[in-house]
């Protein structure tokens, strides 16, 4: 029974992603440089890790200018159906180099412009057009603050689930206070976000359980707070769950969060219960970190990996 198919077909899932970037990448290979460039941003890489799991997606983005253009293509080979609004502002982006393993250096960054309201207009639209029609939607965050504006969120939330379509959010500040005004299926958010917004004193497990039984009881059905290395705490309203990945070295910490998000998101979408949506969104951050690449994994190990996630009550 696969963890990423346990028993069910794949589900289409809407991945709204408001403006992706491109990125850039300088390696070391064998003392030469050599150049990685894709499609990123928390959307893509969720989007990208959906996929990998063999569910079908459809990323509703704007894309202006060089670089959105070059986002168009880098994205359709992805295996993502790509839905666009047309923007006068091109996309954002970034140049690492990561020829030092140790860390990343920025050379160049490019934030996105903000949208005008007939883009917003216009992406609202298509969204909200995708999920009627798939059942389920991912809001993710932009690159940029100033993309759009939080208002949009609460928008697509409130509208979705009026018409029963499930919402997962990964979202902090004030798009998540957005999101939760609508209420929202599932939330995802790590405990250095609850403290920096004011929704926990401290990253102390009483504060975030505390934390997380406001955020409930304000509208998120349930949630999950991730905790860097640490086990990650879930709450569905009926008692709060520790949720320990199995032990793996870190070959590049980003993107766990991303990758346990799009795992849940999959099995929500395909109506799983909590456990194996715990698991498998578990499973796949913990694939994430073991690899150089965002959002990619194996569905297989992502099944392996699955079978030995700890989930118990907290004490």
């Amino acid at each position: 029974m696969s963890a990423a198919q346990p028993g069910r077909e794949a589900s289409p899932v809407v991945v709204f992603a408001p403006s992706p970037i491109v990125t850039v990448t300088i390696e070391d290979r064998a003392g030469t440089p050599e150049l990685h460039v894709h499609a990123g941003g928390q959307g893509v890489w969720q989007a990208r890790m959906l996929a990998a799991l063999g569910t079908p997606v459809r990323l509703c983005s704007a894309v202006g200018g060089e670089t959105g253009r070059l986002l168009e293509r880098m994205i359709a080979v992805e295996g993502v159906e790509l839905r666009t609004v047309t923007s006068a502002a091109r996309n954002g982006g970034y140049v690492h180099d990561r020829r030092e393993a140790a860390e990343r250096v920025e050379i160049a960054a490019e934030e996105a412009m903000p949208l005008d309201r007939h883009e917003v207009d216009g992406l609202y639209e298509l969204t909200l057009a995708a999920g009627l029609e798939v059942g389920t939607v991912l809001l993710s965050g932009p690159q940029s603050e100033t993309v759009v504006p939080p208002a949009l969120y609460r928008r697509l939330a409130e509208d979705l689930t009026a018409n029963d379509v499930r919402v997962v959010a990964d979202l902090s500040g004030a798009r998540l206070e957005a999101v939760l005004e609508a209420g929202v299926d599932l939330l995802k958010v790590s405990d250095d976000e609850l403290v920096e917004h004011g929704r926990a004193a401290s990253t102390d497990v009483d504060d975030l359980v505390r934390a997380m039984h406001e955020l409930h009881e304000h509208g998120a059905r349930a949630l999950v707070v991730s905790r860097a290395a640490d086990p990650a705490l879930a709450f569905d309203g009926t008692e709060v769950l520790v949720v320990t990945p199995p032990p793996v070295g870190t070959a590049d910490p980003r993107g766990a969060g991303d990758s346990q998000t799009a795992g849940m998101t999959a099995r929500l979408a395909a109506g799983d219960g909590w456990t194996s949506i715990l698991r498998v969104g578990a499973a796949c951050g913990a694939l994430n970190v073991v690899r150089h690449g965002l959002g990619t994994g194996a569905p297989e190990t992502v099944e392996v990996l699955a079978e030995r996630v700890g989930i118990a009550p907290l004490e």
